[in-house]
């Protein structure tokens, strides 16, 4: 990745990315201009073995699908709803549905049933794109009446003895009965025409769909180019949700203007695996990522011998002090300078080694990252640059700089992007990336988008000499270290719509996941306790599964990642006498927090769903 100069921004505004406006004409730009370049990797589990295909090749893939969709006699406007993991098949037909000047509906692929149903109803979607049949079932089974939805494509299917729906029709079919026929025609499209209906997690309430036009998403791939720019020989592995409008502008969209190419991470869990065989120059990521390899130099650093603990603690102090001085607060002494090059080598490389070995820059957004664990990167020599954003903003609002990172803010806003504080020290946004509206709800829209285009982001902030610090929210919103903002008053109230809770608070602020402490029914809590021995289930493990398996019931209608992981529980009330609640009985959330802060470390420190219990 290269630092951008102005000469660099001059020959981008004179040259014919400038003109580009829509995302078709940036597909077709960028496969006219570096044909035979690298494009895209992904896993063949067939063969074992990552395969590469060129931007002649993906553009060869894409026709098939822009084949396939052509055969449906879809009008131009009407959604295309995708459910499916990072893979060759979401692109494609993403691609495929945008040349046709449909409206792509992205969706989180591990979603839970209710949420998809609805977003298929809401945005009246005419196909899903679905990683399979079981998956459909599922969707089918929530009972939602979907009837807009016209085609459902399957990825996998399954013979199934049961009536067959005649809308589903398996992927390698709909693809191959189109592949020989006529070339489709090129739709028109506008720069004001949707680009998506990406919705919002909808914790504080349903999901909202947000509605970008190509603009809103080109002109946010202009102004980061112009505040960051990456070269062709770069290499991005993709492994945030493309559902997530940060994956979609950065780790999609982006990589297409500079003609870099991206590799798909096979899952999650195998993401350290694929790290040190894709070996990317750039991660686009959330802070979760930094998390566990933070976890995991801690706890090496922990059981080190003494050497090599004090070997790491000088590694970290020499570094921090290099990483201050180079912007400018702080000082570097001769001894630091000297001593360096052999840190580096013997201690920071072969942390950094995890990342594969060549990673220049790591973007982060969707939630701040920890002071002492973005210190300990940024000591180690790799730019961690924090940015901030939000799905009504394309997302990107700010991000720091290689040459100007300061790990306190968020950054400055970029090019034609304004920022002002409001009131409540609300931040408020305007520019050519701020949505369009919210789908078919305008009061929605009006609340938050200003007749003369500013937008408020519901976070307060403060803005020096143009750099942006994220202070906190005006509403009780969590946001989780992977970035998902939870309403946990909404939960909260689901939750105690089961007898068996009588008082309840989520946590899960810049935490992995989402938690509850709850108190429970006396007399109900013992009447469970003893269906749970009466099938052989005794202990902490299988109590705390019993309370999950309640919790999940009652949080069914929101996103997976809206359900807590862990419980601790007590049947000691919280009372007003104790500071935990006020008199008129709502929850002192900092009271309660600290009162079990200790069990709410302990909860973080194990994996999810090891609970204890109060009695």
């Amino acid at each position: 990745m290269q630092q951008s100069s102005p000469d660099d921004h001059h020959a981008l505004a004179a040259g014919a990315l400038a003109a580009i406006a829509t995302l078709p004409e940036l597909w077709r730009w960028r496969v006219g201009r570096s044909p035979e370049n690298p494009a895209y990797r992904h896993f063949d589990a067939a063969r074992g073995a990552w395969t590469s295909l060129s931007w002649r090749e993906i553009d060869r893939v894409v026709d098939h699908w822009r084949r396939a969709l052509a055969a449906e006699g879809f009008e131009p406007g009407d959604r295309v709803a995708i459910l499916m993991p990072n893979e060759l098949a979401h692109l494609a037909m993403d691609q495929a549905a945008l040349s046709r000047a449909l409206v792509p509906v992205p969706m989180h692929a591990v979603d839970n049933a209710d949420s998809i149903a609805y977003i298929l109803a809401d945005s009246g979607a005419q196909l899903l794109l679905v990683d399979s049949d079981a998956r459909w079932n599922e969707i089918a089974a929530v009972g939602e009446a979907l009837p807009d939805l016209k085609r459902i494509v399957c990825a996998e299917t399954q013979a199934s003895a049961g009536p067959t729906d005649p809308r589903i029709v398996a992927l390698d079919t709909w693809l191959g009965a189109a592949r020989h026929g006529a070339a489709p025609g090129a739709a028109a499209i506008a720069p004001h025409d949707l680009a998506a209906i990406v919705y919002t997690s909808g914790t504080t309430g349903r999901p909202k769909g947000v509605m970008l036009p190509h603009d809103n998403v080109v002109s946010n791939l202009k102004a980061i180019h112009q505040r960051l720019a990456a070269a062709s020989e770069d290499v991005f592995l993709s492994f945030l949700p493309l559902s997530h409008t940060f994956e979609r502008t950065a780790g999609y969209y982006y990589p297409i203007a500079i003609g870099a190419s991206v590799a798909y991470a096979r899952s999650v869990k195998q993401l350290p695996e694929d790290l040190l065989e894709v070996r990317p120059t750039i991660l686009i990521s959330v802070p979760r990522i930094y998390e566990r390899i933070y976890s995991l130099v801690m706890h090496h650093r922990a059981v080190a011998s003494p050497l090599a603990r004090a070997l790491m603690d000088m590694t970290i102090a020499v570094g921090g002090r290099r990483f201050d001085a180079q912007h400018g607060r702080g000082a570097q002494s001769a001894l630091d300078r000297l001593a360096w090059p052999l840190l580096k080598r013997i201690v920071a490389d072969k942390v950094l080694a995890r990342f594969g070995g060549r990673l220049q820059v790591a973007v982060s957004g969707g939630a701040p990252i920890a002071e002492p664990v973005v210190r300990l990167f940024l000591a180690l020599g790799l730019e961690v640059l924090q940015g901030y954003g939000m799905t009504e903003t394309s997302p990107v609002v700010s991000v720091n700089t290689p040459d100007d990172n300061d790990p306190r803010t968020v950054g400055r806003a970029l090019p034609g992007v304004e920022v002002r504080i409001g009131a409540n020290d609300e931040l408020m946004v305007r520019g050519p990336n701020v949505m369009l509206g919210y789908w078919h709800k305008p009061d929605e829209t009006a609340r938050i988008k200003e007749a003369d285009g500013w937008l408020h982001t519901g976070d307060q902030a403060s803005i020096d000499h143009g750099r942006i610090t994220i202070t906190g929210r005006i509403k009780d919103i969590l946001v989780t270290s992977t970035g998902e903002k939870i309403a946990p008053a909404d939960l909260e109230t689901a939750i105690l719509t089961d007898p068996l809770f009588e008082q309840a608070i989520v946590i899960g602020e810049n935490r992995p996941f989402l938690a509850a402490i709850v108190v429970l029914n006396p007399k109900g809590w013992a009447e469970q306790q003893a269906r749970l021995a009466a099938h052989g289930q005794r202990g902490p493990e299988a109590e705390a599964a019993s309370l999950l398996r309640h919790i999940a019931r009652t949080v069914k209608a929101y996103p997976a990642y809206a359900t807590p992981k862990a419980v601790h529980w007590t049947i000691e009330p919280w009372t007003v006498q104790a500071g935990l609640i006020t008199p008129t009985l709502k929850n002192k959330r900092p009271a309660i927090e600290r009162t079990f802060a200790r069990e709410i470390e302990a909860i973080y420190a194990k994996k999810p769903a090891v609970s204890k219990k109060t009695q």
